[in-house]
């Protein structure tokens, strides 16, 4: 863990904003925006797997296909081995889409129906010119055997498939051009619990085989604790506490963290817990709360926490939290 804190990063996110503009009618010009992604700073090391938890709306999607540059951030930037490509066009951003790729959340939805499993993982190797077809059909043929599914799977369409089938090719297809980072997006979520272990088992498999770096997207935080290196948390748009998974899991500090895995079900039934119950619901990110955005629904805030944004600074070696009354808290 220490020798990945202490290489150069391969993904260095600062400052991202995504806001997307609020349409109000054809025949108004609105000045509101969802605030969907709100600054956000993070970095992933080569063969580092990163979690992003968090519940739901609070931007961990959009931050992920903001990095993969299937949309284009307001502002900020997005440095790939040094290199910022947030700003750049398709025709530019070319050699970096084999190098960062994604895996979707719904097996369903995300293969095409029209294409046989064959062509669908030919097609990107086909657009980045490797090889003639008899090349391609072998690479295909062996991602199908990294997956977990035999050559006789190559003249099949996705309806034949189970969801967890599916999720494989979903993987293979992510792979076929040797990518360094991959985005998983919630890739388990979908799936029975028995198929969630084979796939979570799968990706770091391959995550050893070929020294891939994860950003793994998630809201089950029992699977981000098995799968991750480091842990951050995501609310409203900001980062709020990012550290080890070791480190979290075991000494949490931000108070929306601690409601978080209080939630965690406990397999020892003779274990008492206490669940934090978080009073209210999640603020519109279209008008989210001036100063913290937790300070609606944090039991420790004080008028002041209002009036100014706090910084997301190094509390401990290695744990990064966002709250200005932390000692006082602690």
């Amino acid at each position: 863990m220490t020798e990945m804190q202490n290489a150069e990063p391969l993904l260095e996110v600062r400052n991202l904003k995504r806001h997307f503009p609020v349409d109000d009618g054809f025949f108004v010009q609105s000045q509101k925006s969802v605030k969907a992604v709100d600054g956000v700073d993070l970095s992933i090391a080569p063969g580092e797997a990163l979690g992003l938890v968090g519940e739901s709306g609070c931007g961990k999607s959009t931050l992920g296909r903001n990095i993969v540059r299937l949309d284009k951030p307001t502002a900020g930037e997005i440095c790939f081995e040094g290199v910022d490509i947030a700003p750049m066009g398709d025709r530019e951003l070319k050699p970096y889409r084999r190098q960062i790729q994604i895996i979707f959340q719904n097996p369903f939805s995300s293969l095409n129906p029209r294409l046989t499993v064959g062509n669908m993982l030919m097609e990107p190797l086909m657009l980045h010119g490797e090889g003639n077809r008899a090349e391609r059909r072998q690479k295909v043929l062996e991602l199908l055997e990294l997956v977990g599914l035999g050559a006789d799977h190559f003249d099949r369409y996705p309806h034949e498939f189970s969801g967890g089938q599916r999720q494989r090719l979903g993987i293979a297809r992510a792979l076929a051009l040797r990518p360094k980072l991959v985005v998983c997006d919630e890739p388990v979520s979908a799936l029975d619990v028995s198929i969630q272990s084979q796939i979570i088992n799968l990706l770091r498999d391959l995550q050893e085989e070929f020294q891939l770096s994860y950003l793994f997207i998630s809201h089950d935080l029992s699977v981000v604790e098995h799968m991750c290196d480091r842990v951050a948390v995501m609310y409203l748009g900001r980062i709020v506490e990012i550290a080890s998974a070791k480190a979290l899991y075991e000494k949490t500090f931000h108070p929306y963290t601690r409601a978080l895995l209080s939630a965690l079900p406990v397999p020892d039934p003779t274990v008492e817990t206490e669940e934090i119950i978080l009073e209210g619901s999640v603020p519109s990110p279209v008008n989210p709360p001036p100063g913290c955005h937790f300070s609606t629904r944090c039991p420790f805030a004080t008028p002041a926490c209002s009036e100014s944004t706090p910084e997301l600074r190094e509390f401990e070696p290695g744990h990064f939290v966002r709250c200005s009354r932390l000692e006082e808290i602690l």
